[in-house]
């Protein structure tokens, strides 16, 4: 999306030496992990635990947002618990994605608005859909 409205509010810089089995840091060195490829016994994380993680933490806040849109307060204890999965077909690579939502003491049909509209709103999920076999659902 462009146009005269629109404004980086944030730019993320790493660099990765080494693929799976490498290196990434950020320019502002607030990043700096060991990568290792899943399955193996090599010491780091991977890119799947780390979208995992960037998609979860970026769904907290857009369900923060809708929340707030909706009067709704969310409970102390709010959680996501995500999974990725890399996928092989032949000789094609994928992913596939769960993001279980945990809102304690939210109404269930509450909850599955506000997950609803993060869903419709979150970076992560717009970059994803179509391109990715999400599942969604509350816990």
């Amino acid at each position: 999306m462009t146009g005269p409205a629109q404004r980086v509010l944030y730019t993320a810089r790493v660099r990765t030496l080494g693929g799976r089995d490498g290196l990434a840091r950020s320019t502002d060195g607030r990043l700096d992990v060991r990568l290792s490829t899943p399955g193996t016994p090599n010491a780091g994380t991977n890119p799947e635990q780390l979208f995992a993680a960037g998609w979860s933490a970026c769904f907290e806040g857009a369900m923060q947002i809708a929340a707030r849109r909706m009067d709704v307060a969310l409970p102390a204890g709010f959680a996501i618990d995500a999974e990725v999965d890399l996928n092989v077909a032949g000789d094609a690579y994928f992913l596939g994605a769960r993001l279980k939502v945990l809102l304690p003491g939210i109404e269930r049909c509450v909850a599955q608005a506000i997950v609803d509209a993060a869903h419709r709103t979150c970076p992560y999920s717009k970059a994803t859909r179509g391109n990715v076999d999400v599942a969604l659902s509350l816990g």
